[in-house]
């Protein structure tokens, strides 16, 4: 009787869904949630009669836009660029920072047309384990389950969720730089949105993966605003991320990769701010994502700036062996779960209100380390391609927005094109 109660179970795990060889997914799409605001920097008292500098005024206006606090009985509609081909998807949602369960009525995916419609012949309801609706517990990820749709590599693809409830806004990646749309109702299985608001943040959506076969694989760019896109052109694609990987699919050899971008604007690789530090969201948003293989980290200016801000406590200040500590944890980690790591070089930043001999002798010291230490499977040198070769410690003019830290367009080009991608065709 036990013997015929094991064969059974044998068979059973042999014809499980989980054992069968097609089943294998890779992350086609994401974006990195954002747990936590960002705090003003703690100060001290100021003495009477001291007068401490303020920051400057913006030399560009910011790519983000207002949210709303709270939604109720309203539509979001979101457009994502999956950077990989495929014909069955999982959408993934994430509660992640919410003090309150987030319910979803309804979902759908389509392929996006101009100015928040759909192309409804193409418009598919999403399931979760078989029921239209999801209430996702605060800290909780969910996937959908699997949906038929033949995408092509990078076309643009439309999620629309339903919330009945009222809920506050407290999970969504806020630079998303491609328009989303917010309808009264429920609007999902609308193929125009006319009149509604618009903003350019993803909310809850946190990724895509796409069936694939077993050589097919996930770049993860790893990083802060500069990764984000934060000085590129809104519904463009021209981040750097985005770009490098429409060089994978101009190459026949590179075009099983997919690349997510899961950079946070004013992310620090040590200490929380805007969103969990780059240390803390690791697992997050490499590790727990399905299909990995490599991962690109441009981490660390916003630890050297911030700790510059006058003022400041002396508990934020950093060092390059802090910085060359968290980055060595980073590629341990990594490996241990398969994962190569391609280390970028951080860029010059002459011309903010915080650059200071200081800052600039602890970004040269750290990219000396990143350049020569051995301990990446493979570098890329954004230093050496942003730089102003008339003075290297600031942007090339021709690459700087005005904030004289964010590449611009051209400069999201260059960094796209100095990543080598004879690294990726040996995976």
């Amino acid at each position: 009787m036990h013997g015929w109660i094991a064969l059974c179970g044998a068979v059973a795990l042999t014809l499980s869904p989980g054992a069968r060889a097609e089943d294998r997914w890779i992350s086609a799409w994401g974006t990195a949630q954002q747990l936590a605001p960002m705090p003003p920097p703690r100060l001290p008292p100021r003495p009477a009669g001291e007068a401490r500098p303020a920051p400057p005024p913006p030399a560009t206006p910011s790519p983000i836009l207002p949210t709303p606090e709270r939604l109720q009985d309203q539509t979001v509609r979101m457009v994502i660029r999956p950077t990989i081909k495929g014909s069955v998807w999982r959408v993934q949602f994430s509660n992640a920072s919410g003090g309150e369960p987030l319910r979803i009525g309804l979902a759908t995916i389509a392929k996006s047309a101009q100015a928040g419609a759909i192309r409804a012949d193409t418009s598919r309801a999403l399931s979760f384990a078989g029921q239209a609706g999801v209430t996702i517990q605060p800290g909780a990820v969910v996937f959908s389950d699997p949906v038929a749709l033949d995408v092509a590599a990078l076309e643009l693809l439309a999620v629309s969720i339903h919330l009945p409830d009222d809920v506050a806004v407290n999970t969504l990646h806020p630079l998303g730089l491609r328009t989303s749309y917010v309808a009264k109702g429920d609007r999902t299985g609308d193929a125009a949105l006319p009149g509604a608001d618009t903003n350019r943040s993803y909310f809850w959506l946190s990724g895509l993966a796409v069936q694939a076969d077993a050589k097919a694989g996930t770049i993860v760019a790893f990083g802060d605003s500069i990764t984000d896109g934060y000085g590129t052109t809104p519904d463009a694609g021209r981040a750097w991320p985005e770009l490098l990987a429409e060089r994978l699919q101009g190459d026949v050899r590179t075009r099983h990769l997919s690349v997510i971008n899961m950079g946070i604007s004013g992310n620090r690789v040590r200490r929380d701010g805007a969103g969990l530090s780059a240390l803390a969201r690791f697992d997050r948003d490499v590790l727990a994502r399905p299909g990995v293989r490599w991962v690109i980290l441009l981490e660390g200016i916003n630890d050297i700036n911030f700790a510059a801000i006058p003022g400041i406590p002396a508990s934020e200040a950093v060092t390059a062996d802090d910085l060359i500590a968290a980055y060595s944890q980073f590629i341990d980690r990594a490996h241990l779960h398969g994962i190569k790591v391609m280390g970028g070089t951080i860029a010059p930043t002459e011309g903010t209100w915080l650059y200071s001999e200081k800052t600039e002798a602890l970004r040269q010291a750290v990219n000396q380390w990143i350049r020569s230490s051995g301990k990446f499977d493979a570098l890329v040198d954004f230093d050496a391609v942003l730089r102003d070769p008339a003075r290297p410690t600031r942007l090339n003019p021709a690459y700087d927005p005005g904030d004289n830290v964010h590449p611009n367009d051209a400069g999201n080009v260059a960094m796209a094109r100095a990543i080598d991608l004879v690294r990726f065709r040996r995976d």
